[in-house]
Order: structure tokens, then sequence, then C-alpha cells
């Protein structure tokens, strides 16, 4: 397999890459063009198209951030390949290239890999921190019975609490969003937190790439002050992905009110809401565990 001919991902590159997703519905959270455009630069990613799949690949992203590698620090990091039969590809994909690593692939990929002749010479690990938590949306906007008493209790302080107006995102509130972002980033110590200022880069591409990415998103006001925004889309035809979701701490019950303020107005097609993985932040997974996932999209690492 000739891998010279890979390009990097680009914004005219969306048709190409919509199409494979609409064939093939994705399971895990990063397989839309949205999430791997604004990170793009971030993992060096590359693509080309092979054999009828879409492969995704970096040849540089475990090296240069010093990621934790089961085989080589130098190895080729590849996201499941897009297509009809991913496990095949998978497969001929270790008979052709040296030190490669599989990364995120759901149960679906691995469980047909495990039954075929290959398997013994691959090694499957389980990736906790990058498992995705999908809950029921109607069971985030009611927040009914004792499970969800705490999130219910400062959804309502804020919706009694503060005058406050919902948009869904438009082109002329991205000046507004952009405002709040850099705020929260201000309070939350960007510039002396690596990790926080690699997201404000991802954030800006989506900013900066609205009307081309064409996401939905909503936006929380008070009095005019915009305390809270979130970002997502469509990962398949029942369920939402929220790639970006912030909220101004200074206002009690903003996270809670601007998750319940989006699903309640957008996705009507929507049965489930992918809240993507914890990333194995003790805080943020205790926060997703509070919303009571309905299941986990469990992820592995082939290698």
């Amino acid at each position: 397999m000739d891998l010279t001919n890979a390009k990097p991902i680009e914004i005219l590159d969306k048709p190409l890459f919509d199409n494979y997703f609409q064939k093939f519905r994705p399971e895990i959270s990063e397989l839309t063009f949205t999430n791997l455009f604004i990170w793009r630069n971030y993992y060096d990613f590359l693509y080309i198209e092979f054999d009828e799949h879409l492969l995704i690949f970096s040849k540089d992203y475990l090296k240069k951030w010093n990621k934790p590698s089961l085989n080589k620090e130098d190895a080729i990091f590849f996201l499941p390949p897009i297509g009809q039969n991913p496990d095949n590809i998978i497969i001929n994909l270790f008979k052709d290239l040296n030190d490669i690593e599989i990364h995120r692939v759901p149960d679906s990929i691995t469980n047909k890999i495990k039954n075929s002749k290959i398997f013994p010479s691959l090694n499957i690990v389980e990736d906790r921190n990058n498992w995705d938590y999908v809950y029921e949306k109607e069971a985030l906007i009611s927040l009914s019975g004792n499970k969800y008493r705490q999130n219910r209790r400062w959804l309502n302080k804020f919706l009694d609490q503060y005058n406050y107006e919902f948009h869904l995102l438009t082109e002329d509130l991205i000046g507004k969003t952009k405002e709040l972002q850099l705020e929260w980033c201000i309070m939350r110590g960007c510039e002396e937190d690596e990790n926080l200022s690699i997201e404000q880069a991802a954030i800006n591409e989506a900013f900066d790439n609205f009307n081309e990415l064409k996401y939905t998103g909503g936006l929380l006001c008070v009095d005019d002050k915009c305390v809270g925004y979130t970002i997502g889309e469509m990962l398949n035809k029942d369920t939402i992905v929220i790639h970006i979701e912030k909220a101004h701490i200074n206002y009690e019950g903003s996270y809670q009110a601007i998750n319940y303020l989006f699903l309640k107005h957008c996705c009507d097609a929507a049965i489930y809401v992918n809240r993507e993985q914890d990333l194995g932040i003790l805080g943020l997974r205790k926060a997703k565990d509070s919303y009571k996932p309905h299941h986990m999209v469990r992820k592995s690492i082939i290698y």
C-alpha cells in the first residue's frame, strides 16, 4: 500500500468526506468532517482513498506530542477506515505496512477482526479514555427521576434566576460566540495551559469556517451578555454529536442550561446524544457520568 499520494485535509474536501459518511454512517465521534478539519493541524492528518475506502492517518502525531505508543513512538496513527469492509482494510494495512497502530476502533470492527485468521498476530487493547458517552436525548431534556436530581436542580436555578435568551447559531452570532470563547479562555488561563491553547486553535477553525462546515450550535445569553454556547452536528441518522460546549462559571447552572436548551430546540431526528470522550480527566468523567449515559461506544487500539 502506497501512502505517498496522501493529502492534507482541506475545506474543499468536505463533499468527499461527507459522501463516505453518508454511505457508511460513523459510530465514533471522531468521524465527522467538522471534527477532522478543526483538529487537522493538531494531528497532522493526511488522507487517501484505497480500495473504495477512505483512510485517515498521521505519520507524526504520536511522536510530535509524545503520546504513548503501543508499538513505536514513530508509528503511523490511523483512524478506522471508512467503507464497506473496514476490518479487511485493517488486515491489509498490517500486511503491507510496518509500525502502524489503528486507534479509536469500535467493537463492531474489532469483533470481526478477532474472528479473522490473522488475529493471533495482532493485539487489541481497550482505550477507555476515548470511549464515547451516549445519552438518550429525551432523558437529557426531561431530566426526570431521582438520578437527575442534581442536574435538574442546577438547570431550574438558572431558568428561574436569569433573564435569558437562547438562539440557534447563525453567521450573525459567530462574533458574539467568539467573544464568549475568548472570555472563557482568559478565565481558564489558556495561555498557560497547552491543552487549552490547542483546543482554542481548533475552536477558532470552527468559528472561521462556520458557513463551509455547516454544523449546528446554540448561544445562550443573559441580559445581552452571552454565557454559554455549544457546537454539534448529526453523526449518523439518529445521533447528534456535541463537539464543543462552554459556559460561564459565574452563572449558576449555565452548563446545564445550554445543554438543555440546545437539545430542546435542535435536531428533531436525533434519538441519542454523543457527548464524546472524557480523555481520562477525572472531573470530566464525573460530569459525563452524572448525566447517566445510555451506553458507551467502546473503542480499542490495534497494533
